[in-house]
């Protein structure tokens, strides 16, 4: 049976000592309610080191990771590297990874799969921006992104990968989607998988939802049939709004 997961994306926010106080309190808030839900926190990678040894209830995310394993690439991570910091989980294909970093899904299919190849779990994300879902290029879009990025992944494989939809135009804008789109475009990414996996991959692989999640809005959003959570943003920065959106599940 697929997993519900809660991920929290800290982004580019908080120094080294408030991200520790910060993951401290999502893990006592985590540990006192002991959800049913996986709970994953993505901070910075200079803290990630730090904040794996103040959590046990709540798993370790990257925000981001190289698509190569070593060399000269100053400035890069590598997956080997967020594992031996005790990584669990990495985020791959964010949007702002997208727009601002100009990552296509040719890239992020390399880094998925070298994520896998390190023990890493992929949370591949994606989603259209709102000109593509208003000239009704949304599930191509997606389609696409699909596609290619999870390209010659093997079905064992598969059960290592979590999906993501952002529907980018619902991000930091104050728009948020409907229940009902939040399901209509979960629903066509899990018929999706069916087609380029099995009916297994699809049935089993948890797909979050992750635009503009928040305490108000998240139980009508995860009630849905195929939304199996949240990759949930600036509301995971407060450790009481996220863990009220871990007990919306």
């Amino acid at each position: 049976m697929r997993k519900q997961i809660v991920a929290g994306n800290w982004k580019m926010n908080t120094l080294l000592k408030d991200g520790m106080e910060l993951a401290k309190a999502v893990e006592k808030m985590e540990k006192d309610k002991h959800s049913e839900a996986i709970v994953i926190i993505a901070p910075p990678f200079t803290h990630l080191s730090k904040i794996k040894e103040l959590i046990e209830s709540v798993k370790l995310g990257a925000q981001n990771c190289s698509s190569e394993p070593s060399g000269a690439f100053t400035g890069e991570v590598s997956p080997g590297m967020l594992r031996s910091a005790g990584v669990e989980y990495v985020i791959i294909g964010h949007s702002e990874r997208r727009s601002y970093f100009s990552e296509g899904n040719e890239v992020l299919n390399k880094k998925v799969k070298l994520a896998l190849s390190t023990g890493l779990k992929p949370i591949y994300c994606c989603g259209e921006v709102l000109g593509e879902r208003e000239s009704g290029q949304l599930y191509d879009v997606v389609r696409s992104q699909l596609e290619i990025g999870l390209k010659d992944l093997t079905l064992s494989d598969m059960a290592d990968v979590v999906i993501a939809y952002e529907p980018v135009w619902a991000i930091g804008t104050g728009k948020v989607a409907t229940p009902d789109q939040a399901q209509e475009m979960h629903s066509f990414i899990r018929g999706l998988l069916g087609g380029m996996f099995n009916a297994e991959v699809a049935r089993n692989t948890s797909i979050l939802y992750g635009g503009s999640c928040k305490p108000s809005n998240a139980a009508e959003l995860f009630a849905g049939k195929d939304v199996d959570g949240g990759l949930i943003g600036g509301a995971s920065l407060k450790a009481d709004d996220f863990i009220a959106i871990v007990n919306a599940i």
